[in-house]
């Protein structure tokens, strides 16, 4: 008998053009711990920033994961011209996932009782990149504070933009304290090294800087179980799904 194929999943992000390996490496671990948890599967990770990455990578049927916050510029449009017409199933980007919110509303909830603050209440800022290009990555941002807001009703929730308004500097502006800042991105990079925390510095902010929402706890699992809701849609005629 012929053994049987896993099917393939293939976990993207943008990456960094200008220093592509540190996010590649990222990405790769990120897989790694996709992989443990769906031992069925084959876990495949590519940047788009490393050249010809994510074509040695891609195959034919597989289940492409956009590590992304929106379904923006690089996720709705460099990636499908990227994936040209290869067969494949597209599986919902990172930062629209419904079971994100939750992730980080206990992540949130875990960061409170680290800082003993108890019960009382405290703002959050959702650092997010935003867009000139559109409005699909500030739509992101606002829907995802949105949706996390009934979470952590203790929470004051706010959100900044890189690239639009309200900016991360204005918007750091108007906390309180105790306060939070949450980079609402799904890689660390040059944004949440050094845009972020300038912004910030330039708001005179005093509360803490959170890593990015993408290096999360739990955040292996949640793509995991996107992943694998995919399971009967790839099993191939005659295999168990």
């Amino acid at each position: 008998m012929m053994p049987q194929t896993r099917p393939i999943a293939l976990i993207t992000a943008h990456g960094q053009p200008s220093q592509p390996q540190p996010p590649e490496v990222a990405l790769a671990r990120l897989a790694a711990q996709v992989q443990d948890l769906l031992p069925d599967w084959q876990i495949r990770s590519a940047t788009l920033s490393t050249p010809d990455r994510f074509e040695a990578e891609m195959a034919d049927g597989a289940v492409v994961y956009p590590f992304f916050m929106a379904n923006g510029w690089f996720a709705g449009q460099v990636l499908p011209r990227r994936l040209r017409d290869i067969p494949h199933q597209m599986a919902c980007p990172f930062g629209l996932d419904p079971a994100l919110p939750a992730l980080v509303a206990a992540a949130m909830n875990q960061e409170v009782v680290q800082r003993g603050w108890g019960d009382q209440g405290f703002d959050l800022l959702l650092a997010a990149h935003g867009s000139a290009r559109g409005p699909k990555a500030a739509q992101a941002a606002n829907d995802f504070a949105k949706a996390l807001r009934p979470l952590l009703p203790q929470a004051r929730i706010n959100t900044g933009f890189i690239e639009q308004t309200p900016t991360v500097e204005t918007a750091a502006q108007t906390l309180g304290s105790p306060a939070l800042c949450l980079p609402f991105f799904a890689q660390s990079g040059d944004h949440s090294r050094t845009d972020i925390p300038e912004a910030l510095s330039a708001a005179r902010f005093t509360g803490a800087t959170l890593q990015v929402t993408g290096a999360l706890p739990a955040v292996a699992a949640l793509i995991a179980q996107s992943i694998n809701s995919f399971v009967s849609l790839t099993a191939k005629p005659g295999e168990k799904s």
